[in-house]
């Protein structure tokens, strides 16, 4: 079991982030926000992958204007997933100008970077928090360090620079980072903004800096935090990245909401972000969300391609069943399933799974038995494989989870 570190319990909309609360998923839209229908189809999207928190960006006049649009079409959708306004340079004036977006946004993300320059800095700052006091909003401390204060780290260059023994810059970098996400919060809290009402992030592109910038912050102070790899990439390189970093994290028991930034490959859908986060909580056992597959790798022995294709439709299946099952099979979330290629560890692998097919391997009889909670119960032959062991999934679910109706 992983020993979460104590934070302050703060509630976005229904949903509480620290505190002890689960780890939330959340995840950001790529459309322009101003094209509502677009914006609408995506969010809707997002939170039916399961983002618990969805966060757009509101850069200007039409975007501002269209976030309440937004929150009434998903509402009506049935949709009501917190959202969070993500505000930089013009954050400002659009919180004033706009209060019926003020309104309906759930959080605020404030980017100490980017609120205003020299002498309008601490002004706009405070227009922004006085704006989340008047309609009881949070906020999250957002530091990122492609967008970072120049002028606090050119203070911090300087100062260094005269010490008589000088940090690496890279230190000087990190220092800066957590110095202005925890100043930041202290004086929105001198504004008046509760510390129940602050979410702190610090955001890099590399795992290390990463790493030790929450260390710091997780040991600093006690605020709720928002974990995660900014600019992760493309591909396997963005999710092997940030599984790294937000597991490292989580497995120190740092991090109350988590983000995966992936830069989605062309064609495909924004919310694999969401299965990544789902999975990197699930695959550590400190969340469950979809029955989840384990399948061999393949080798000489397998020469069918057929257990995996299965393996992959099987995991399809499963993760499009859940909206259905979660709501009447209590704990369904938590099966294991595998599906898998020969002899050797099939029938194995499958009594360690609740329900488990071994295919035949090359030169292995043309059978595939089926075991059930470490009981073999079935052997599927022929071309209807796929669809009878869909049914025996369906039929297991149904007998240990839940009711004996079947969902249709």
């Amino acid at each position: 079991m992983i020993e979460r570190k104590q934070t302050i319990a703060v509630k976005i909309g229904s949903i509480q982030v620290g505190g002890g609360a689960p780890v939330v998923v959340q995840s950001m839209t790529d459309t322009e926000t101003a094209n509502v229908e677009a914006s609408v189809a995506q969010i809707k999207a997002l939170a039916d992958a399961g983002s618990e928190l969805v966060r757009l960006t509101v850069n200007d006049e039409d975007a501002a204007k269209a976030v309440p649009l937004i929150r009434k079409k998903l509402d009506a959708l049935g949709c009501h997933v917190p959202l969070i306004g993500d505000f930089h340079y013009n954050g400002h004036r659009l919180l004033t100008s706009y209060p019926e977006c003020a309104q309906v946004l759930d959080k605020y993300r404030i980017n100490p970077g980017n609120v205003g320059f020299g002498e309008k800095h601490d002004p706009q700052f405070k227009m922004m928090i006085d704006v989340a006091i008047k309609y009881n909003k949070p906020v999250r401390i957002g530091v990122n360090w492609g967008s970072l204060d120049q002028g606090l780290l050119a203070q911090l260059m300087d100062q260094n620079a005269c010490a008589k023994t000088p940090k690496e810059a890279d230190v000087i970098l990190q220092d800066a980072l957590v110095l202005s996400a925890l100043t930041s919060a202290k004086k929105a809290q001198e504004i008046g903004l509760p510390k129940n009402k602050i979410i702190l992030a610090c955001k890099v592109s590399r795992v290390q800096e990463l790493l030790q910038v929450y260390r710091r912050l997780a040991a600093e102070d006690n605020y709720a935090l928002h974990v995660g790899l900014t600019e992760a990439g493309m591909g396997s390189k963005g999710i092997v990245a940030s599984s790294i970093a937000i597991g490292a994290m989580l497995l120190e028991g740092i991090g109350d909401t988590i983000r995966v930034s992936l830069t989605p490959e062309p064609g495909s859908s924004r919310t694999k972000e969401v299965i990544v986060c789902q999975e990197i909580l699930q695959t550590m056992g400190i969340r469950s969300f979809a029955p989840m597959v384990s399948a061999c790798p393949g080798c000489g022995r397998t020469t069918s391609s057929f257990f995996r294709e299965l393996a992959g439709e099987i995991q399809t299946y499963l993760r499009d069943r859940m909206p259905a099952w979660k709501n009447v099979y209590k704990g369904v979330e938590t099966m294991n399933v595998a599906v898998m290629g020969c002899i050797v560890n099939g029938p194995g692998e499958s009594k360690h799974s609740n329900i488990g097919i071994s295919l035949p391997g090359s030169g292995e009889s043309p059978a595939a038995p089926v075991f059930v909670d470490g009981r073999k119960v079935a052997t599927l032959r022929g071309d209807n494989i796929v669809e009878e062991f869909k049914a025996i999934l369906e039929d297991y679910v149904d007998t240990k989870y839940g009711v004996s109706q079947k969902i249709a």
